[in-house]
C-alpha cells in the first residue's frame, strides 16, 4: 500500500538523522564508515550502503539506529529475508522502538509472511491505535487471511471518519460480503458507484451475487472488473470462482492462474486450482496449491482437508486418516471429513469405524436437509 511505503520512507530518514547523534561517540574509522554508508543511503544506492553498514556494526554492533537502516537498505534492495533479521535484532535491543517495528511488519508484508505481518502490526496498533497507516495494513491482512470480522471491526470506525474514501470502503465492503452482510456491503457498493463505474464496485456486486448464488449475474460483473482494471486484486479469484460455478473449469484454472501470477500466495486461487488439478490427477503441483494456501492462513481447515485426501490418493492412507480424524474432532460439522474418513478407515479393514462414521454423514446430511427454508412444509 503507497501509504504504508511513504510511513517506511519517513521513518527510514528518522533513522538516518538518529544514526548521525552515535558518530561523536564512535572511533574515526567506525565514523567514517557510518557516515559513508548513510551518504549512500540517502543517494539510492543502497547495493553499496549494504556492505559499509554491515562493516560498522561488526565494530559498533549495539548501535541499533544503525541496524535498522540496515534493514532499511535491505528491504529497498528487495532482500526481505535478511532485512527481517537485523528488524529482529533492533527490537532485541529496543523492544519498545514502534517504528522499526512497523518496518518489519512491511518487512514480512512484502515477503509473503501475512501472518507475521499481521501480527508485528496488532503489536504497533496497541502502542500507536492512532497509526492509520498500520491499521489499513493490518485491515489488508487480515482480509488475506480471511478475518473479514476483525476488518470490520478495524475500519468501520474508519469509514465514518472518512466516508469517501475508496480504499476503506472497498476493503470493508468486501468483508461484509464475505461475513454474509451483503446488505450492509451494497451500502458500500452505491457509494463508491457514485463516482461512476468502476472495476471495485463491479468486485463487490459480484461478490454480493455470488453470496445468493447467482452465478450468472456475478460472471458478468467480475468479466466486467476484469476489463476495467485487470490488475485489481483478487478480480481473477472471482472471475474464476463464477467461472468454475457455471461450468468453465478450464476457463477458471487460466483465471486463477493468472491470479497467481500476480499474487503468488492468494489463498483463493490456490485452493480453488488445487483443486481443480487434483481432478487432472495432478497431485504435486495440486499439493503445492495447497501447502501456498496453508502458508497464508496456518492451520485452515479446508487447505488441510485437501491435503489429506491427496494423501489418500496417494496411498499415504495413515497420514490421511491423523489429519481426518483431527479435522472431524475440530469440526465435527465437516461431512466432507467425515465420507473421506469412512473411507480411510474401509481401506485399513476397519469396518466398525467406518460405519460409524458413515452414520455421522447421513445424520449431519438429515440435520441439513431438514434445515432448509421450505423443509418443514414438504
Amino acid at each position: 500500500m503507497r501509504t504504508s511505503v511513504s510511513c517506511a520512507a519517513r521513518f527510514a530518514r528518522l533513522f538516518l538523522w538518529l544514526a548521525l547523534i552515535a558518530w561523536s561517540q564512535q572511533t574515526p574509522a567506525a565514523e567514517e564508515l557510518l557516515r559513508h554508508a548513510i551518504a549512500l543511503h540517502q543517494s539510492g544506492d543502497v547495493t553499496a550502503a549494504i556492505p559499509e553498514y554491515r562493516a560498522y556494526l561488526k565494530q559498533v554492533p549495539g548501535n541499533v539506529m544503525a541496524r535498522s537502516n540496515l534493514g532499511a537498505a535491505l528491504a529497498r534492495a528487495g532482500l526481505y529475508a535478511e532485512a527481517i533479521v537485523e528488524y529482529n535484532k533492533a527490537l532485541a535491543a529496543q523492544p519498545g522502538n514502534t517504528p522499526v517495528r512497523l518496518n518489519l511488519a512491511l518487512a514480512y508484508y512484502k515477503a509473503a509472511e501475512i501472518p507475521q505481518a499481521a501480527q508485528e502490526l496488532g503489536r504497533v496498533i496497541a502502542e500507536q491505535p492512532a497509526n492509520r497507516q498500520a491499521v489499513l495494513l493490518l485491515a489488508d491482512c487480515d482480509l488475506r487471511l480471511g478475518e473479514n470480522k476483525k476488518v470490520i471491526e478495524l475500519l468501520s470506525p474508519l469509514e465514518k471518519q472518512s466516508p469517501d474514501d475508496k480504499a476503506i470502503l472497498y476493503m470493508l465492503g468486501t468483508a461484509l460480503i464475505r461475513d454474509e452482510q451483503p446488505a450492509r456491503g451494497q451500502v458500500l457498493v452505491d457509494r463508491i458507484l457514485r463516482d461512476g463505474d468502476s472495476a471495485e464496485a463491479r468486485l463487490l456486486m459480484g461478490a454480493t451475487k455470488m453470496s445468493v448464488h447467482d452465478f450468472a449475474g456475478a460472471l458478468e460483473d467480475f468479466q466486467k472488473a476484469v476489463e476495467l482494471n485487470p490488475k485489481l486484486p483478487d478480480v481473477y479469484a472471482y472471475y474464476g470462482m463464477a467461472m468454475a460455478a457455471t461450468g468453465d473449469t478450464p476457463g477458471a484454472a487460466v483465471a486463477f492462474r493468472k491470479e497467481l501470477d500476480s499474487n503468488p500466495i492468494d489463498y483463493t486461487s490456490n485452493v480453488q486450482l488445487g483443486i481443480l488439478l487434483k481432478q487432472d490427477q495432478n497431485y504435486t503441483d495440486a499439493r503445492q496449491c495447497f501447502q501456498r494456501a496453508m502458508h497464508v492462513r496456518p492451520g485452515d481447515a479446508a487447505a488441510r482437508y485437501q491435503l489429506a485426501t491427496l494423501d489418500l490418493l496417494d496411498g499415504r492412507t495413515e497420514e490421511a486418516r491423523t489429519e481426518l480424524e483431527k479435522l472431524t474432532k475440530e469440526i465435527p460439522q465437516f461431512v466432507e471429513a467425515h465420507v473421506s474418513l469412512a473411507t480411510v478407515y474401509y481401506r485399513l479393514k476397519r469396518k466398525e469405524d467406518g460405519d460409524k462414521e458413515r452414520a455421522i454423514v447421513l445424520r449431519l446430511n438429515a440435520e441439513k436437509q431438514a434445515a432448509e427454508p421450505g423443509a418443514k412444509g414438504k
